[in-house]
């Protein structure tokens, strides 16, 4: 039985930022993966760009339990996709291996129940430059999908995506001009795996972007290496650490 639709009186205060919306899809994409797709009533009118998130709000920030553990109240989700007439989000929901409200959040979605998100923010995004270099790895995927979409079919894309086995790989848009690379057990977390992938990487000439995701050691380490060993200019990388081991909300 969908759970009963009650509009959130938060809205009706914050409604410039908050939207009320109803989970309309929850299913896997990968064994990995959840494809969770929330539907608004009214288009939504917040401005978006390719690569930003959206909070979702898991507890009454205004209640009790909100005031006394603010940082239980909100978990970001990165928008894999929004609906043309701008009344549905898309997420994809990473299936880690923890106990963290987020996750259990995303585990108990189910079609009908109502969800009040937080309007897009952040600013890792795709930025003007002579190519473009995705790096990261399965979290990272599900923000260099929207952001290798939303470029233009002429811009030059490379790259490598990290999963733990082909099987959990979440298909992303030009998948071709994209290296897969797999840990096959190892930890993700200072994952050498990518880092070596990241190094070996043929790349032009040219004053191209690079955006580096995930773990966020990892992400220190890929960081580290494009500066130091192939020269680019530290403005010239964007960086999301989206997780760490024993750290929780950490974006």
């Amino acid at each position: 039985m969908p759970a009963t639709r009650r509009k959130n009186p938060l809205v009706g205060v914050f409604g410039k930022y908050a939207v009320d919306a109803t989970v309309t899809e929850a299913e896997p994409v990968t064994p990995a993966m959840l494809r969770i797709r929330l539907r608004t009533d009214r288009p939504v009118a917040f401005p978006y760009t390719p690569g930003q998130h959206i909070r979702i709000q898991l507890m009454d920030p205004l209640s009790v339990a909100g005031i006394l553990r603010p940082a239980e109240t909100l978990r970001t989700y990165t928008i894999w996709d929004m609906a043309a007439d701008r009344c549905a989000v898309e997420l994809r929901a990473h299936l880690y291996e923890g106990d963290g409200i987020g996750l259990a959040w995303a585990r108990a979605a189910r079609p009908g129940d109502p969800v009040t998100f937080w309007w897009p923010e952040g600013d890792f995004h795709t930025r003007e430059a002579d190519f473009h270099v995705f790096i990261g790895e399965e979290t990272a995927g599900a923000a260099f999908g929207p952001m290798i979409r939303g470029l233009d079919a002429s811009a030059e894309v490379y790259g490598v995506v990290e999963g733990d086995v082909p099987e959990h790989d979440l298909p992303l848009p030009r998948e071709g001009e994209l290296r897969r690379v797999h840990r096959c057990g190892a930890p993700a977390a200072s994952s050498q795996v990518l880092l070596r992938a990241a190094a070996a990487l043929d790349l032009p000439d040219g004053s191209g972007a690079a955006y580096v995701a995930g773990e966020a050691r990892t992400c220190q380490m890929v960081r580290d290496m494009l500066v130091k060993e192939r020269g680019w200019p530290r403005t010239s990388i964007k960086v999301k650490p989206f997780w760490t081991p024993g750290k929780r909300g950490l974006h």
